[in-house]
């Protein structure tokens, strides 16, 4: 069946030729980003779970995880929670096959606690979080849904979208983080908390970052130590930023502190979820890692929903993998935006549209566009499987 693929040319400019563009990341330590990262945490065990006692990944989303803060008492050189963060997972999942029991539940919990571990270096699972598993039974009309046909059919109907290529401010934006939680966390200055968020606002060709940084108390002495760590930081940030750009960078650094009453941004944990911040599944970085308000943005929660058929998680993700598809391999486009729309109760790799909108470089192909494009486009539907395996085997990321 011929798909319904509309490629079109748009008269805009292109985002690199606008006067100015705002970027945001959210880390892995940020409340919003520890329940995307839990959600869908438990989501991969789910279905590997599945896979293993029952031969088939079952139905199920785990996409309402919370997290309620804490509260604690920072101080330089250790510190101390005084309540702890509490975590719901919340969603529905499969709990039984055929009449015998599935151990959700205990499956779940394993999950969370393996991906607190590993995300928060300096949590204690013991003493700072409370894990709550309220995973209730899904819907029989959905799980009906859900078995129904070879290709699997969309649970919802809901759309995806995805853009590429990434802007230098979008580039920037996202890899500061990576940086100082891969390089400088890691490698050199254990004081870095996961909980870092990154602005990035360009202005013609300055490019600004502010940048809110936890830091761990345990590794800082005073506050001479505090304000020499936010100076490193910003030198080596600065030294990474300049390797990427040729546009000027400016940055700032926990620009709340108010250095002379001494209120720093000091934590015990490394995330702002032990004293006062709140996190909720869906109110972070889309799945390509950013908040981009100068692009098209789906507000679906991709996070922890069911790889199988959730059209609004797969769409979102399979619209971004069309989008760098193109703009890698088809000469002459500045900017490509990818939007696919399902219908409740359709098979998935049959859209009701599939749209791709191009901002040509000056004097291109439309008509060549056009075709290796839409050509791009219902092979990703062709095989629109792929998706669910990258997923499952975690090589994309949701958040």
């Amino acid at each position: 069946m011929k798909r319904n693929i509309v490629v079109e040319k748009i008269a805009e400019t292109p985002i690199e030729e606008q006067a100015m563009e705002i970027v945001e990341r959210k880390g892995i330590g940020h409340p919003d980003s520890i329940a995307d990262g839990l959600a869908e945490a438990v989501s991969r065990a789910l279905c590997n779970l599945y896979k293993d006692e029952c031969g088939t990944i079952l139905h199920h989303n785990t996409d309402q995880v919370e997290i309620v803060a804490g509260s604690s008492a920072p101080e330089y050189g250790g510190g101390e929670l005084i309540s702890p963060i509490y975590v719901l997972l919340n969603g529905r999942a499969t709990k039984d096959f055929e009449g015998t029991p599935i151990p959700t539940d205990t499956t779940v919990i394993g999950a969370a606690r393996k991906f607190l571990e590993e995300t928060i270096l300096n949590i204690d699972l013991e003493r700072h979080v409370i894990l709550d598993c309220k995973i209730g039974s899904g819907s029989t009309d959905l799980q009906s849904v859900f078995k129904r046909g070879q290709v699997p059919l969309a649970n919802d109907t809901s759309f995806g979208v995805g853009f590429a290529p990434l802007s230098e401010t979008e580039e920037l934006t996202y890899n500061t983080e990576r940086f100082m939680i891969e390089d400088l966390r890691t490698k050199e200055i254990p004081a870095i908390g996961e909980d870092i968020k990154v602005m990035g606002f360009r202005e013609k060709d300055t490019i600004n970052l502010t940048i809110a940084c936890a830091m761990v108390g345990r590794y800082v002495d005073d506050l001479d130590a505090y304000i020499s760590i936010k100076e490193e930081i910003a030198d080596r940030v600065l030294d990474m930023a300049v390797k990427q750009t040729e546009r000027e960078v400016r940055l700032m650094i926990n620009t709340g502190d108010d250095l002379n009453a001494g209120s720093v941004y000091l934590t015990v944990t490394g995330t702002s979820a032990e004293m006062g911040d709140d996190g909720s599944v869906g109110r972070g970085n889309r799945c390509n890692g950013l908040i981009t308000p100068w692009r098209p943005m789906s507000m679906e929660a991709t996070s922890g929903k069911n790889p199988i058929n959730h059209s609004g998680k797969i769409y979102n993700l399979l619209s971004n993998e069309m989008a760098r598809e193109i703009a890698e391999k088809v000469r002459g486009i500045e900017d490509v935006y990818i939007r696919i729309l399902s219908r409740i109760g359709y098979p998935i790799d049959q859209p009701l549209v599939a749209s791709a909108q191009v901002v040509p470089e000056e004097g291109s192909d439309m008509n060549l566009i056009e075709r290796e494009a839409n050509s791009i486009m219902d092979q990703w539907l062709e095989n629109i499987t792929t998706i669910t395996e990258m997923i499952v085997q975690g090589r994309v990321k949701t958040f």
